[in-house]
């Protein structure tokens, strides 16, 4: 059994084959998708694609490049999304100080924000973080009680010591195809020494496609081939990570098993 914490199957590159990709999915393991919202309009596509399939689930969030996005009305929508039954989590959230993005102060106020919906709501947060790694801990360090339900950083790709400080915080750490690229070693040495027990897996799909299928597109059904390569930087077996992994999410995300 696999789980895909993060992924983005409303892409339209998944509009012509997405329920053949579902179907392969769940032949090679993987039981449950978490499909991920990043505005407004995505995340309500999130909702609705997540009640048409019984094993895929949604978060819905504002992503910083649409931090403008999270103002009162804007919230008020997401709560609203956020109280359907198929929605497990406040994400993707977060902060993204590159080149072109919004400014700080207006994503640092659209994550605290939406911080305190997940808190109010009792639910997970799945975040982003992009160059704003040490404004991003500095935040969720000052803000520790809205982490009471949890949540997870994705995509992660940072140091052994921010890994530490944010499993120290209560979050887990998402692992994905850049965990198998040859570049990324660095990454790969941070993995080894994360305790089994706080990783979930994702594909963040159909980005980020995991070595040695880089340059198709992602999908869930890649999981296993990340969690192969993590058994190996691990020196476990794949069915050991495999099982723990997914019941960090379930535990996470308070889901169900293969036949839920």
């Amino acid at each position: 059994m696999f789980i895909d914490t993060h992924a983005h199957l409303t892409d339209i590159l998944f509009d012509n084959d997405i329920e053949k990709v579902l179907k392969h999915s769940y032949e090679l393991g993987v039981d449950f998708v978490i499909t991920s919202g990043f505005n407004l309009s995505s995340s309500l596509k999130a909702v609705e694609f997540a009640n048409k399939y019984k094993n895929v689930f949604a978060s819905v969030g504002i992503y910083p490049e649409y931090a403008e996005e999270a103002d009162a009305l804007g919230l008020a929508k997401l709560e609203e999304m956020a109280k359907d039954g198929k929605v497990v989590a406040i994400g993707e959230i977060g902060m993204q100080f590159t080149e072109g993005a919004p400014k700080k102060e207006i994503q640092k106020k659209a994550f605290l924000m939406q911080l305190e919906l997940a808190y109010k709501l009792k639910k997970p947060v799945i975040i982003h973080c992009r160059e704003a790694i040490g404004d991003m801990i500095e935040i969720l360090n000052q803000n520790k009680n809205l982490l009471e339900f949890g949540g997870t950083m994705h995509c992660f790709s940072g140091s052994k010591e921010s890994a530490f400080q944010l499993i120290k915080l209560g979050l887990n750490i998402s692992v994905g195809g850049v965990s198998t690229f040859k570049n990324a070693q660095n990454l790969k040495e941070t993995l080894k020494v994360i305790p089994l027990d706080k990783i979930l897996l994702e594909t963040d799909c159909p980005y980020l496609t995991p070595h040695p299928f880089r340059g198709k597109r992602n999908s869930p059904e890649f999981i296993p081939t990340i969690a192969e390569n993590l058994a190996k930087l691990k020196g476990i077996s794949v069915e050991e990570v495999a099982v723990q992994t997914s019941l960090n999410a379930q535990k996470l995300f308070c889901l169900g098993g293969r036949n839920a």
